[in-house]
């Protein structure tokens, strides 16, 4: 008899089908009732054992961990908390799991409550708990929805390369990849390190960004996008940064910055809906648990929307539009301003936005997700098109409630005297960026595209609000384990 997935037996089989299924023991209870998951689905099946006819040895190896072949008949249940469930005719024991709290090797999972903090440090098992079962399985389909979405609009996916010598945002950070020795390495004449004979002949880095690549591709191929991960060794500890993250980067050839606008809208839309309509039991699952954590906060630190409410809220409202230069002035004329609430002032035209800035705007004054546009250049990157007015650039942020900034991205510099201008300005070597100007003057077309994190996005999918905690394996500062 072949293995049925739980989800699969907990909606397609009908009661008094034989199966065999196979998983984990989450609960063993009265020597008679296993409760047991295979991670297809949120739910358990329960395996109800008869206790008389079943070997006392192979009881004392069904503990919580363990794995687990079951053979039996599904039937209705008459308990509560489950329509049916499995009694047992076979039961095997894969793999044993040590679950004597009076033992070194306790399983660490006990079926009590554990803390996130607590999760990361047995990341190899996480996997297991409900809670970042459902995250993971929504992680995936996120990922899906996310080719699905570009596949359906024509675009073509890019691999653009990890290793790489350019810095995308002009900002460091960047993680040193080189096979020289690390305690001798060859020194030139200056006494600095010679990486002209390291592996690649010279200094390369892992990628920030594989955006100007993408912009290769799309001069050519029209409409591309990437996916994968990036990195960025800032020393930050904070909730929102990872050291190692996935970005998703679409460029198309002959769109402007509404176009861009657009395209960032109606893809944002159709994940969340994506989400909605096949993560259902997830979804309720992790907004009953933010539920519950929102009963342990001060009323005046409680969200106003449930998780379920912000992924509707998105999915409902048309993003508001409007430039970096009027935000900046309902933010200066609000009452948090004016009452110096705001933790970093805003100061006026140049001000570097801050998440909580970005929120007020969202969660306070539009009440609805909101893009913002032309930025001044000083605060954004070599390659977004200057505007006419020399300040401000075609650069557009969207934020989104609870998360702030979840897309940047702009118009890009199509003019090659222009280009070469501003990258002169911020010191931005055209030599190792000959690659890029050329385009600009082999068939120059207007063209745009933006930056979506992944993590932030499945940060607002799940509810979580640890980015560590929508990541598998977190890479951040001093912590490489996994």
């Amino acid at each position: 008899m072949e293995k049925i997935e739980i989800k699969k037996l907990l909606t397609e089989i009908k009661p008094g089908t034989e199966v065999k299924v196979a998983g984990w023991v989450r609960t063993f209870r009265s020597n008679r009732f296993i409760n047991i998951n295979d991670g297809s689905t949120i739910h358990s099946i329960q395996a109800v054992i008869d206790f008389e006819n079943t070997d006392p040895e192979l009881l004392k190896r069904i503990t919580t961990g363990a794995s687990l072949i079951v053979d039996g008949m599904l039937v209705e249940s008459q308990g509560k908390g489950q329509s049916v469930e499995i009694h047992v005719k076979k039961i095997e024991v894969i793999g044993d799991s040590e679950s004597d709290i009076t033992k070194p090797d306790v399983y660490p999972l006990q079926p009590k409550a554990h803390s996130l903090e607590y999760l990361r440090e047995i990341a190899h098992l996480r996997f297991r708990t409900n809670t970042f079962s459902a995250v993971f399985r929504i992680r995936h389909a996120m990922t899906f929805a996310m080719h699905k979405i570009f596949n359906d609009r024509g675009f073509f996916n890019i691999h653009t390369p990890i290793i790489t010598a350019s810095d995308a945002e002009g900002a460091g950070e960047m993680f040193r990849v080189s096979t020289l020795d690390p305690v001798n390495p060859p020194k030139n004449e200056k006494g600095e390190v010679d990486y002209t004979q390291d592996f690649f002949g010279r200094v390369a880095n892992l990628t920030v960004s594989g955006q100007l690549e993408a912009e290769l591709a799309a001069l050519a191929l029209s409409k591309v996008y990437t996916f994968g991960p990036t990195f960025r060794a800032e020393n930050s500890l904070t909730a929102r940064h990872l050291a190692e993250f996935w970005m998703i980067e679409p460029e198309v050839a002959f769109n402007d910055l509404n176009d861009n606008m657009d395209l960032a809208e109606a893809n944002l839309k159709y994940l969340v809906q994506y989400a909605l309509d096949n993560c259902a039991d997830d979804l309720a699952f992790l907004n009953q648990r933010a539920l519950d954590e929102e009963k342990n906060k001060k009323k005046e630190e409680r969200s106003e929307m449930s998780l379920l409410e912000r992924l509707q809220f998105i999915v409902d409202h048309d993003f508001v539009r409007l430039t970096y230069t009027e935000a900046i002035d309902i933010l200066q004329k609000s009452k948090p301003a004016k009452e110096k609430k705001f933790q970093y002032e805003v100061k006026g035209f140049g001000t570097d936005l801050q998440s909580e800035h970005e929120r007020y705007l969202v969660e306070k004054h539009f009440k609805k997700p909101v893009i913002l546009t032309d930025y001044p250049k000083e605060i954004k990157a070599f390659y977004m098109r200057q505007n006419e007015d020399g300040t401000t650039v075609r650069a557009m942020d969207i934020l989104f409630p609870g998360i702030g900034e979840i897309v940047g991205g702009s118009q890009r510099e199509e003019r090659h005297d222009k280009l070469l201008q501003r990258m002169n300005e911020m010191n931005i070597p055209a030599k190792e960026l000959w690659w890029y100007l050329d385009t600009r003057k082999f068939g120059t077309v207007p063209h745009a595209g933006y930056g979506l994190g992944f993590e932030r996005l499945l940060l607002f999918v799940t509810g979580m609000t640890n980015v560590r905690d929508v990541s598998a394996f977190p890479r951040t500062p001093k912590s490489a384990e996994f």
